[in-house]
């Protein structure tokens, strides 16, 4: 039964995923978090990132993940390589029909005043829903809460600098987005580590 509900809930995202990447974050926090409880925020967070690190898209990077871990938790085959399996495969099925489908429609109709208009209006809500996703995961790094809970008392400092220094790389200097990752993982585990030893 677990699979299944593993199945349907990765389905659900793989189809209202508009925009892909960052657009389809608060679907799975939505669905991997508030409805069937899977993750924790900070939990939620890790997976992000992680998912973010490794090659491929993001939907199916957590898909794998979260079929993995809850395949884990429940006592599943081969110690969850099945539900990363079936998560995968929810999450791919609808997009594998759905541009099956709308691929011939737009070839057919590409030219069609409507079908220009339903791009365009597309184009704003999954901007707004990257913009949301990416505030959503800012605050739970530099307050380690939602929009609800935030707290000046939780703010993190070193969470706050690595923030704005990834940001001046990557926006100012250009650097290449694997370095940014890489390095704030460094300097993060670096300063913890140093901080462990003065007991900070």
């Amino acid at each position: 039964m677990i699979y299944l509900q593993m199945f349907i809930a990765f389905f659900q995202i793989g189809l209202f995923s508009f925009g892909g990447g960052y657009a389809a974050v608060p679907l799975i926090q939505h669905q991997i978090i508030e409805i069937n409880g899977w993750l924790d925020l900070a939990e939620f967070a890790d997976l992000i990132t992680i998912s973010e690190m490794t090659p491929g898209p993001i939907v199916l990077n957590c898909a794998t993940f979260v079929g993995q871990q809850v395949g884990q938790q429940t006592g599943g085959l081969v110690g969850g390589i099945l539900g990363a399996v079936i998560c995968t495969l929810g999450s791919v099925m609808p997009s594998l029909i759905v541009v099956l489908i709308l691929s011939a429609l737009y070839m057919r109709y590409r030219n069609l005043r409507m079908m220009q208009g339903i791009l365009t209006g597309l184009r704003p809500a999954i901007v707004s829903m990257i913009a949301a996703a990416g505030l959503s995961i800012l605050l739970l790094a530099i307050f380690n809460s939602d929009f609800t809970g935030i707290q000046l008392s939780n703010f993190r400092v070193i969470e706050a600098v690595l923030f704005i220094a990834g940001l001046v790389a990557s926006r100012k200097f250009k650097l290449n987005p694997i370095l940014v990752i890489f390095g704030s993982g460094i300097i993060g585990y670096g300063v913890y580590q140093l901080a462990g030893l003065f007991g900070a």
